[in-house]
């Protein structure tokens, strides 16, 4: 469960990345979720409101998400608005990988399946 400064920002955000909702709670007297269950094909996260400020640079969280074609995501990623970065070859993405970052700075790594 990533804390996020909005919920539905969040919700926004990885929903390019083919999340969808499979759950969400909003309390009594509140406008929007503070909770979301995302849910793709193969992959589940949760998001949270925080209680205190989020600050990008402290978030030690790396997420691997995984697509069939890498340039392909990356182009349909930056179709929709997202800073992609370049695509690197590690050793362990011979297909090749990139970074993008999410509204609180939770740095998600896009690579090969």
């Amino acid at each position: 469960m990533a804390h996020v400064a909005s919920v539905p920002r969040s919700i926004a955000f990885y929903a390019k990345l083919g999340f969808e909702i499979g759950g969400s709670h909003t309390p009594e007297g509140w406008d929007e979720p503070s909770w979301a269950w995302l849910t793709s094909a193969r992959a589940d996260l949760m998001v949270a409101r925080a209680s205190e400020p989020v600050v990008p640079a402290q978030q030690a969280v790396l997420f691997y998400t995984y697509c069939p074609d890498v340039p392909a995501m990356r182009a349909h990623l930056q179709a929709q608005g997202v800073a992609v970065g370049e695509i690197e070859f590690p050793f362990w993405a011979p297909k090749g990988e990139f970074r993008i970052t999410d509204p609180d700075g939770y740095v998600v790594m896009v690579t090969h399946t």
